[in-house]
């Protein structure tokens, strides 16, 4: 082999035992902020298979808190699998076990049509008693701007959105992809005017 051509291969062999080598060592890239987010997202689900009448509501209040949040994702739970969440129809007031409620623990929502009856939204009623399960507790009397303001904000209020305080503190309570350690007791809040 002539002496330029041994040299370019001894070369070229060098630079590919480098590379090889450079990449073994190397460190790993950064885990993307995504990933990571993700990671720290809690699931939580949701039967509302005893809700008839009320699945565009519930649907609508879910997809509310799903939007507005990023700690928590609420899902459907599949058929025979546990929920986390239990939600019925009632012929009472709406009411909800006062959260958070954590992975693999489980509080109530009943979904009054006495409040449908009296003219109150039936998916800011799914979205406020949802938030309950959540953690938050009623603030009344408040403005329709409160989602948790529930029958004080009046009939005419539609808004199934929650407030940014109302959105910090459920942040707040899953932040890291753990429930708040801090326990309601399991409280039922009954939301009737």
């Amino acid at each position: 082999m002539p002496h330029s051509l041994w040299l370019k291969a001894a070369g070229t062999a060098a630079a590919v035992t480098l590379a090889a080598a450079t990449a073994a060592h190397a460190t790993p890239p950064p885990e993307s902020p995504v990933t990571k987010e993700a990671a720290a997202v809690v699931t939580l689900r949701y039967d509302d298979s005893r809700a008839v009448g009320w699945e565009a509501a519930v649907t609508a209040g879910v997809a509310s808190w799903n939007r507005n949040v990023g700690s928590v994702r609420l899902v459907e739970a599949a058929p025979g699998t546990r929920a986390e969440i239990q939600i019925v129809a009632t012929s009472g007031w709406p009411q909800a076990t006062l959260g958070p409620v954590r992975p693999g623990g489980q509080v109530r929502v009943e979904l009054g049509s006495q409040a449908v009856s009296q003219g109150y939204d039936r998916t800011r009623i799914a979205a406020h008693e949802i938030g309950h399960s959540l953690g938050l507790p009623d603030t009344k009397p408040g403005p329709c701007s409160q989602l948790m303001s529930g029958s004080s904000a009046g009939t005419a209020c539609r808004n199934a959105v929650p407030n940014a305080t109302e959105r910090g503190r459920v942040e707040s309570a899953y932040a890291n992809g753990l429930a708040s350690p801090t326990s309601s007791g399991g409280r039922l809040l009954v939301d009737a005017p």
